[in-house]
């Protein structure tokens, strides 16, 4: 018997518990037929649910059809309850989409269609309430066509000669079989139903029965079961207690089995019980196999949305709540009460969001409209007997960022020590955050970055404009730095945070507003008051075509401003008009200004979520704020090559070039004044530093010292400093480490070539248990990899130290404490950008000496010629030499 999980979906009031009871029916599940309207349906066994005739949270039945076990998940139909709908979308293999004959395709049909789409579900449509008057079968199905797909087919017409060249007008595939076998095989239709190039469409009335057993039959027929792997996966879409208050965690097992007493990986804790539900009935089982749906007991950890095992993560939800209350609670009972009551809410409907504001001392909740207001307040009553109420609602705002931007996050207090670097950079429209790592290993250690990522994702970053939590935005670790001593995992805590936020106050920030897609449909003569409130409320428009009178407008308006246009519409049409909306996501703000001076957050006085780093000095840690951060990181900045060329006006005698990132000469005399020197009397350190800065105050960026000429020049790269820093060759590394250490090698050595001077270049392999320093000759350079426990620039500094008096050494690094402690030894400097640029400086005049050369002792032929031959010469070519 294959098994199937399939939905019901539907837009409110379309018939969707009665079609669901019809199948249970047929399907021996149920001996009796349920009523919304007799509060006695058999799926909507929750009080509130039958006292207000609505689905409100997602229950599962099983049945059995022409040898097919359906698993029925009934999911809520109210566009308030469309997070918890959502969220059953990820373990379904189909879905069984209910429109309503009398109203047709609706506002929250579509968005029901495009969630399908997007999670790439099969669909069968279930046209219902074809028993009142005024319903056609022909209408609907264009109506279909065109809000839905050109691939809806009525498939009550399987018998007909037509059916099968509708069918073959879906794909060329089937066009081709049908062309060549006058028909099209099940196993074929079967196969384009399941790839979504197939929609039948089956007419009906669920509650007088009608179409319900031939939709069966042939939703048994046209269904196949996917593959599951042998590996065990599963997918959590709920989280529920029983009546007894145990928790439930609802999963789909999507690979190999999972039997009681199994210690669920990652969580440490082990499946106790095993329940197959059917409404509220259930039966214990010892093991489940894929394709089943199950609630396990004995998890405390697990959330929605999560994946065990094998199984694939899903999509980030959709449809998220666009309001935010706050909880007024009565006399008697206070927020340190209340909050763990409401997180426990929060478990079984993560779009809740319940949040402490720390600033206001209040309870704040998100929802999706007031209809869920009215349940979660019964809720509350029913569950923990307390009366709440609500604050006026307010509309959920977001934020994200335009361009991109480097982030810097440092925290150094005393014995502590972590630094970060993000680029931050704006993503697609409604992605939300994007989370990733482009950081070399040989610069932060695995376990480092992957506790980054974790700190990234464990935390809803707030924007600068509003404090609204940002969205649409791609996050890359980039580089970072950890001590051997110091570093614990909560100062990488605090670095990412803090290099986020700093990323933030430097990038253009957008506010985004929640929008609705409308459809409005009023008399044809009132459409002129239609186009004029949609301008007014900030939306756009479209006219679509008017069938009887009626005239139709589709577009996007925020919901601050359409939120209560549905009563204006019943008014001033008296009735005759309507209003279909759903959420289309989040777009720019229309009243942005306004909205950040009502808000008025101060991003700088945010003690909860700091800009600013903690840089260590004597000892003692000291505050930088954000603005003032990459003066004092360690790690150099890696959007260099992105940041903005200088004024040639501002800076006399300088070319336009881009402004270094990393440390300079001066700052590095300011540092050693201020520390090694700081307890002399003698100012002449001081003196020197100022000379030295006029010095170099219009010198272009690759400086030159003046050094005696008659010592003999030695220039130490850091091998692994310059890889990572030059993008070629940190791409090459990516593939082979090896490769981009030849090709340094390489360029050094034309470089070597070309200047003359000796050319050391150093490679770290101090993580090389045992390794003992080795030194050889690559062509004509000097490669060194250091011993064990030695990194290169400790060889570096003690190279510099020993030889500063012997030789003129140069230094070609651009990490920062490297170059304060070698300009500490008297060495000179290049950064690694100077160190490409010199090279291909005397690349270049190599090249034109030699062309030069070449020019000058040319001989041409034609020149040689006399007057005569050449004019007979440019007769027969016809061309004329042009000098």
């Amino acid at each position: 018997m294959k098994k199937l999980v399939v939905g019901v979906l539907a837009h409110v009031d379309a018939g969707k518990t009665t079609l669901s009871e019809a199948m249970l029916y047929l399907g021996g599940s149920i001996r009796k037929l349920g009523r919304v309207d007799n509060k006695d349906a058999f799926l909507d066994n929750y009080e509130l649910e039958r006292a207000r005739g609505i689905t409100i949270f997602s229950k599962q039945a099983v049945f059995s059809w022409n040898n097919t076990q359906i698993t029925l998940l009934d999911t809520p139909g109210h566009m308030d309850f469309s997070a918890e709908m959502e969220r059953t979308l990820q373990v379904l293999d189909y879905a069984i989409l209910i429109v309503s004959g009398a109203d047709g395709v609706q506002g929250h049909t579509e968005t029901l269609w495009h969630l399908l789409k997007k999670y790439k579900i099969p669909v069968f449509i279930f046209i219902n309430k074809m028993d009142q008057n005024g319903t056609e079968k022909e209408m609907l199905l264009q109506e279909l066509k065109s809000r839905l797909s050109e691939n809806c087919i009525n498939f009550n017409e399987k018998e007909k000669e037509s059916f099968y060249e509708t069918v073959a007008m879906c794909d060329e595939e089937l066009l081709e079989a049908y062309l060549e076998q006058g028909s099209i095989e099940k196993e074929k239709v079967r196969q384009f139903i399941a790839e979504r190039k197939i929609f039948p469409c089956f007419f009906g009335s669920a509650l007088k029965m009608q179409g319900v057993e031939e939709f069966l039959n042939d939703f048994g027929q046209y269904t196949k079961v996917p593959c599951y792997p042998d590996a065990f996966g599963a997918k959590i879409y709920k989280i529920a207690r029983d009546v007894q208050g145990t928790r439930l965690t609802y999963m789909k097992i999507t690979g190999g089995s999972l039997k009681v007493k199994t210690e669920i990986e990652g969580y440490r804790e082990k499946v106790n019980q095993i329940r197959v539900y059917s409404g509220e009935k259930y039966e214990v089982e010892n093991e489940v196999s894929a394709g089943s749906i199950c609630a396990v007991t004995g998890l405390s950890k697990t959330k929605p949305g999560e994946v065990l095992g094998s199984a694939k993560q899903s999509f980030a939800p959709i449809l998220e709540p666009v309001l935010t209350y706050q909880v007024l609670l009565p006399l008697g009972c206070d927020a340190a009460t209340m909050l763990p009551n409401l997180r426990i809410l929060e478990e079984e409907e993560p779009a809740l969001h319940v949040v402490w504001d720390e600033t206001l001392k209040e309870i704040q909740v998100q929802i999706m409209g007031e209809v869920q207001l009215e349940i979660l307040k019964s809720l509350i009553k029913d569950r923990f007997h307390i009366n709440v109420e609500f604050g006026t609602g307010n509309i959920v705002y977001k934020e994200t960022i335009k361009g991109k931007v480097e982030g810097v996050g440092h925290f150094e207090p005393l014995r502590h020590y972590a630094e970060v670097h993000l680029i931050l950079e704006e993503a697609e429209p409604g992605s939300g955050i994007a989370i990733s790592s482009n950081c070399s290993e040989d610069m932060l250690e695995k376990n480092w970055q992957r506790l980054i990522l974790t700190h990234l994702a464990e935390k809803e970053h707030k924007g600068v404009l509003t404090g609204s939590a940002i969205t649409d935005v791609k996050i890359t670790l980039v580089a970072g730095r950890a001590h051997q001593k110091h570093t614990e995992g909560g100062d990488f805590r605090e670095a990412t945070y803090r290099a986020v936020r700093q990323g933030l106050k430097q990038a253009e920030s957008v506010l985004l507003e929640p929008y609705y897609e409308y459809r409005l449909e009023v008399p044809e003569k009132l459409i002129g008051r239609a186009m004029t409130d949609i301008e007014r409320m900030y939306g756009t428009f479209e006219i679509q075509e008017s069938k009887s009178d009626v005239a139709v407008l589709t577009g996007i308006a925020p919901v601050v401003t359409m939120q209560d246009y549905q009563k204006e519409v019943i008014a001033y049409t008296k009735g005759m008009g309507k209003l279909f909306c759903s959420l289309k996501g989040y777009e720019p703000c229309h009243n942005t200004e306004e909205v950040v001076n009502r808000i008025h957050y101060d991003s700088e006085k945010d003690i909860e979520n700091p800009a600013g780093s903690v840089f260590c000095s004597h000892g003692s840690g000291f505050f930088v704020g954000w603005d003032e951060v990459k003066n004092y990181m360690h790690v150099e900045s890696q959007l260099v090559e992105e940041t903005e060329l200088i004024d040639e006006n501002k800076v006399a005698g300088r070319k336009n070039d881009i402004e270094e990132e990393w440390i300079d000469v001066e700052e590095i005399d300011s540092i050693l004044a201020r520390t090694f020197y700081a307890n002399q009397k003698d100012k002449s350190l001081q003196k020197k530093s100022v000379a030295r800065k006029k010095e170099f105050a219009a010198t272009p960026t690759v400086r030159k010292w003046n050094q005696p000429e008659k010592l003999e020049e030695y220039l130490l790269v850091d091998g692994y400093n310059i890889i990572f820093a030059w993008e070629d060759l940190k791409e090459l590394s990516k593939v082979n480490i090896d490769s981009a250490r030849d090709k340094l090698m390489d360029i050094l050595c034309n470089y070597q070539g070309i200047k003359g001077s000796n050319l050391i270049v150093v490679f770290d392999a101090y993580r090389v248990q045992g390794h003992q320093e080795e030194i050889f000759d690559y062509h004509n350079i000097h490669v060194v990899y250091t011993k064990e426990a030695e990194t290169a620039d400790q060889f570096i500094e003690k190279f510099a130290h020993q030889n500063k008096n012997k030789y003129r050494v140069t230094v070609a690094t651009s990490d920062c404490l490297e170059q304060i402690i070698t300009r500490g030894q008297g060495s000179l400097l290049l950064s690694a950008r100077e160190l490409r640029e010199e090279i291909e400086k005397a690349s270049k005049e190599l090249q034109t000496e030699y062309l030069d050369k070449q020019i000058k002792g040319r001989n041409f032929l034609f020149d040689s010629l006399s007057a005569d031959e050449k004019q007979k010469l440019e007769e027969q070519t016809g061309k004329t030499r042009i000098r």
